[in-house]
């Protein structure tokens, strides 16, 4: 079964900062691109940020662009979501998912849903004071 798996949210305060981390079970993410994306309360799912297969092309969305960072570890099978300077506005539901076909390199990474083949359950993120 593949599957993966986010952890690392919780309660912060404004410009605090947290790590996510999305493992892969069942399968290997050596041949995977894999995307990060969040869903706040009662709102639009948005791209966050991405990565290519072997780490090469990263791509982010202009609302965290230098505050968050994406890294992976393929001999762990596990990708990261460095966040730093945390905002209220990043109060959401974190989740990671994975396809062989996802380009990370277009600017329209964002919605391209449908290359995407395994997603995670999520991730609560919380930024308030």
């Amino acid at each position: 079964q593949l599957q993966l798996v986010e952890s690392g949210g919780g309660l912060v305060q404004p410009g605090g900062s947290l790590r996510l981390s999305c493992e892969a079970s069942g399968f290997t993410l050596d041949y995977y691109a894999i995307g990060w994306f969040r869903q706040a309360s009662g709102k639009e799912r948005e791209g966050v940020a991405c990565i290519s297969s072997m780490g090469g092309t990263k791509n982010y969305a202009d609302s965290v662009r230098g505050r968050f960072t994406i890294s992976r570890d393929n001999a762990k099978n596990t990708v990261y979501l460095q966040m730093n300077s945390l905002k209220p506005e990043d109060t959401a539901v974190y989740y990671c998912a994975a396809g062989t076909a996802f380009p990370c390199y277009s600017t329209s990474f964002h919605r391209e849903y449908k290359y995407l083949d395994v997603w995670g359950q999520g991730t609560l993120v919380t930024v308030s004071s």
